[in-house]
């Protein structure tokens, strides 16, 4: 099968209707959403738009999703004191109702699909092991292969660090998707992967500037400085990669 991966909207609806117009040009027989999905300038309204796709979709759980359903069942409410990424998470569980966290639970740690020429493929959010855990453009192979222990997919898709690449080793590749709403590409646009027969890092324009207003008039707390290094002055992705690599 074609199977289109969509990673790391965070929230930017505009992004994610840019980029399920192409897919649905291109007619995949799948579509992976592959976590983080809400957080950011329009959480309730993203979730809603996932919610209506039809039996294609794929959902894999992200460490934002995970974070957003922990605040929706804790009540977490704005503190103008915490960090960016706390206030985002507590104002978009302040958004959701209980259909909404209930289908953001649903998602699953890993999707396992047979793409075209390519085999069977894994898709997670960080690593088959874990939504936090950071591969990168730069990550050596020993830790790569530590990481992928186990894993009988020839092909493993990852996100989380919001660059796209790709990877070998030990007779496997590892892909990046990018992000659709969030990407740290150094360019403003959206970012995505297509799988079978081949592997294509896909990139799809659409209005920023309009996004950004769109965002902004929902009221998150700090979406401009939350948004500042993806879509207003995007940083490349090399310093992106060495920036999480010295950190993983």
């Amino acid at each position: 099968m074609r199977i289109a991966a969509l990673y790391d909207i965070h929230g930017n609806l505009p992004a994610l209707d840019a980029v399920l117009s192409e897919v649905e040009l291109i007619g995949p027989d799948a579509i992976v959403i592959g976590g983080d999905v809400a957080i950011g300038g329009l959480p309730s309204e993203t979730i809603e738009r996932l919610r209506d796709l039809d039996e294609r979709a794929h959902f894999v759980m992200g460490n934002a999703d995970r974070e957003l359903v922990e605040a929706f069942d804790e009540g977490r409410r704005v503190d103008e004191t915490d960090e960016e990424f706390e206030r985002l998470t507590a104002w978009g569980a302040s958004r959701l109702d209980r259909v909404q966290r209930d289908f953001l639970a649903s998602f699953r740690p890993v999707v396992s699909l047979e793409a075209d020429a390519l085999g069977p493929a894994l898709f997670c959010h960080g690593s088959p092991r874990s939504d936090t855990e950071m591969i990168t453009a730069l990550t050596p192979p020993e830790r790569l292969e530590a990481m992928l222990a186990g894993v009988a997919e020839p092909i493993v898709v990852c996100g989380h660090t919001h660059h796209q690449f790709e990877l070998a080793v030990a007779g496997r590749r590892v892909v990046n998707a990018g992000a659709v709403g969030m990407p740290y590409q150094g360019a403003a646009a959206a970012f995505w992967l297509l799988l079978g027969p081949d592997v294509v890092l896909r990139r799809t324009d659409y209005d920023v500037g309009a996004a950004l207003d769109t965002m902004r008039a929902a009221g998150a707390p700090g979406i401009d400085e939350a948004m500042r290094e993806s879509l207003v002055d995007p940083i490349a992705a090399e310093t992106v990669a060495r920036f999480f690599e010295a950190r993983a």
